[in-house]
């Protein structure tokens, strides 16, 4: 019985729909065997290796196949999902690109080339790709899906949520819809409606780690640490290797004061590759590693965006925060003659001191760390100008540029204070003026790292550092700034002057 190449093809591609993978990658091989240059079986064989995780492999077929068949759309869209599995972005829309100049109207292609765009950063490109499919195709849940990913990474969350609906108009039970409405839910401050969306999402799909993790840092946020724990070991328990799970376990271990099984998870997280610097601070907080002279970038930029959205009612309703007011009243006696100031606002958050500042200010700047804290600070409608950044760069950036520095609540996040005294001093013109708090410390000398991930500070190494990084002091009082856990925390204001 003579071996047909076509017929071989036909039955490959009909067990390949049914899922039975095995047999048609038998088949597809023997096609190959009589016919090693057969477009169709490389195509398909590539399809398959990619479904079966081998991307690599994947590239490699299909690529054989578009050389022997030339430029054809579907290969070139498969072709890039696959250098996409790779993280071979410009590639990957390289190959969009030419299969939607074969077949304008290619949805599927037009979807896909907007994956490469998001990845890419490219979000506004990206918008419009899916838009674009869209167009040809308006019964196409994923760029909805896809569509919605890119507002929640631009943090236009109502954009979002409508556009998770749309998917899930047309697929209602999709748990990473789901997943994505819990999120922009979160982000938007609604925690009960976003626990809802989180357990939605995992009653469709239970094994869905990062379902369980976004629900653990919303119990973990409302102090039911029981159940953020068990969530975060449901997430490991599907996904043991989960760096984030791991990391937010040690974090309720260390909420609950369960010190040794805290380092412990601390250090397994380490090991799942959990950023470095972000556990090395934590153990440094339980005393079990030498604390650094600051914050972890990521840490700091990290814990505000979680916290963006109730951040001002926090503060001020449950720790009854009165720092922004209290610096300002220490500041304003030391101030420049001049009737209007060029102000920046360290760490500036969500802007609570921007109603403080503003009045004084010919111009206002703000940097913070925290893009999502910036965006509640642009809605204040008060600064000039707005930055995220480390503030030290920003300061270095700008020599001899303002008159007054102020810091609410910032330097907290910084022990030694050496490098933004130094860059405050550079950035500031004559007779310029650094105002800022810090938490008291009890040492005898210097700073600590305490319990709560705040650095504190002792009087006299404020005013030790400050003369020898070329200021005078102008105020320094000790104040109560806020409440923790009803206990007041007292702290130093303190008003630095510029020689002039």
């Amino acid at each position: 019985m003579t071996f047909s190449t076509s017929a071989a093809l036909q039955q490959a591609v009909a067990l390949h729909q049914r899922g039975e993978l095995a047999k048609a990658s038998q088949l597809y091989a023997a096609v190959l065997q009589h016919d090693p240059n057969n477009p169709e079986a490389l195509h398909l064989s590539g399809v398959l290796a990619r479904q079966r995780g081998d991307a690599e492999q994947a590239v490699e077929l299909i690529s054989a196949a578009l050389a022997g068949a030339g430029d054809k759309a579907i290969m070139l869209c498969n072709l890039g999902a696959a250098l996409q599995d790779l993280q071979r972005h410009e590639q990957a829309l390289d190959a969009y690109d030419r299969a939607i100049a074969l077949q304008p109207a290619y949805a599927m292609a037009l979807c896909n080339r907007g994956n490469a765009l998001r990845n890419l950063g490219r979000f506004d490109d990206a918008l419009e790709s899916y838009a674009a499919a869209l167009r040809q195709k308006a019964d196409y849940p994923e760029p909805h899906l896809n569509r919605a990913l890119v507002l929640q990474q631009l943090a236009r969350h109502d954009e979002a949520l409508d556009a998770f609906g749309a998917a899930l108009s047309l697929r209602s039970t999709w748990p990473e819809a789901l997943h994505g409405v819990a999120v922009s839910l979160a982000a938007r401050g609604d925690a009960e409606a976003a626990l809802e969306g989180f357990d939605r999402a995992l009653q469709r799909r239970p094994d869905y780690a990062e379902a369980w993790c976004g629900r653990a840092v919303l119990l973990m946020r409302v102090q039911e640490l029981d159940a953020a724990a068990e969530s975060y070991c449901n997430a490991l328990a599907v996904r043991p290797a989960y760096a984030r799970a791991q990391l937010g376990l040690a974090n309720v271990l260390r909420a609950q004061g369960r010190r040794e099984e805290a380092i412990e998870a601390y250090e397994q997280a380490s090991a799942l590759g959990a950023d470095a610097a972000t556990v090395g601070y934590m153990l440094a907080t339980l005393g079990a590693q030498e604390a650094p002279g600051a914050a972890p970038v990521a840490y700091v930029a990290t814990l505000f965006d979680q916290y963006a959205a109730k951040f001002d009612q926090h503060l001020q309703q449950l720790l009854h925060y009165r720092t922004p007011g209290l610096l300002v009243d220490a500041l304003r006696p030391h101030l420049p003659h001049a009737d209007g100031l060029d102000v920046l606002d360290l760490g500036c958050g969500t802007g609570l001191c921007a109603p403080l500042l503003r009045p004084l200010a010919r111009r206002l700047e703000g940097v913070d760390l925290s893009p999502r804290m910036l965006d509640k600070a642009r809605e204040v409608d008060l600064y000039d100008a707005l930055y995220c950044d480390d503030l030290t760069a920003v300061l270095r950036s700008r020599p001899a540029s303002y008159a007054l520095l102020a810091a609410a609540d910032v330097m907290v996040y910084l022990g030694d204070l050496v490098p933004v005294l130094q860059t405050a001093h550079a950035a500031l013109r004559p007779g310029g003026v650094l105002a800022f708090s810090v938490e008291a410390s009890a040492a005898a000398q210097g700073f600590t790292l305490q319990d709560s991930g705040r650095y504190a500070h002792t009087r006299g190494y404020v005013e030790a550092e400050a003369a020898r990084q070329g200021f005078s002091i102008a105020a320094l009082e000790a104040s109560v700034l806020r409440q923790d856990a009803g206990r007041d925390v007292n702290g130093l204001l303190v008003v630095l002057k510029r020689s002039a």
